[in-house]
């Protein structure tokens, strides 16, 4: 992966992490305020838009080119060769309702997940930063990171219930302890940093923006990522495409976890 590629993500991260905090402090009570529809369809609201508003100033200044996919703009050609896939605020519900748990999520590659290179997630409030690059590993804060060994004996896991309840996720509901956060991209690197055992989503809901730099995240932490078929999860490169996910740290463990749902 080119060192300027890297940057420019980079440097389109800890930017929009820095609006963000600004906007959480000073615009508190709009940042949930619907002000458009997206390129997907769904409601945009004023802190995607902030976000995304950044990442488009700077790569349409930027000597470095790089084409963008993300939530609200969809896709946006400048001339390069490379896929930004970016969602400005993953976990906009958790911004605007003063939960400390969202982040801005960026991948690198061409037109698929299988072909990400490299992938940055920040927890905007914590300003913890994950990164992976294809074959070379998966990062906190610049320490490496792995997933666990093997389940702990009560399994700690994150499922989506609510309204994207499934008779799946009921009864992986009643095995060990469950979170469930609210991100995504950041659910998922818990499982790489081994904070949880597995994060799993029943229904086809979530879209490449959502988990692309995850994915690369915990495949490079020694992580299994797949849908609840049992397929290895990939995805393309647009907003149409939707997926379930079953992230676990061993091909064992997603087989039990399929077998027992």
């Amino acid at each position: 992966m080119e060192e300027t590629l890297k940057q420019l993500a980079y440097q389109i991260v800890e930017q929009i992490s820095r609006v963000v905090k600004k906007e959480a402090k000073k615009n508190f009570y709009k940042l949930g305020k619907t002000i458009g529809i997206g390129a997907d369809g769904s409601p945009t609201s004023y802190i995607d838009k902030v976000a995304e508003d950044v990442a488009l100033a700077i790569l349409e200044k930027s000597a470095v080119k790089a084409n963008l996919l993300s939530e609200e703009k969809g896709f946006v050609d400048f001339g390069g060769t490379s896929v930004f896939v970016l969602d400005p605020v993953d976990g906009t519900r958790n911004a605007y309702r003063g939960i400390p748990f969202y982040s801005v999520s960026l991948a690198i590659g061409t037109s698929k997940i299988s072909d990400i290179e490299y992938g940055i997630v920040k927890n905007i409030p914590t300003g913890d930063v994950f990164t992976a690059e294809k074959h070379q590993g998966a990062f906190l804060n610049n320490t490496r990171i792995r997933v666990c060994e093997m389940p702990s004996a009560e399994m700690l896991s994150s499922i989506s219930l609510g309204k994207n309840y499934t008779l799946r996720a009921g009864t992986l509901s009643k095995k060990g302890n469950i979170r469930s956060f609210g991100s995504a991209s950041l659910e998922m690197c818990m499982v790489a940093l081994s904070a949880l055992d597995f994060y799993f989503v029943g229904r086809d809901i979530l879209r490449v923006v959502d988990i692309a730099a995850a994915t690369l995240i915990v495949r490079e932490a020694g992580g299994v990522v797949k849908t609840i078929t049992g397929e290895n999860l990939d995805m393309d490169f647009d907003l149409v495409g939707r997926t379930s996910v079953l992230a676990g740290c061993s091909e064992k463990l997603i087989r039990d976890l399929l077998l027992k749902a």
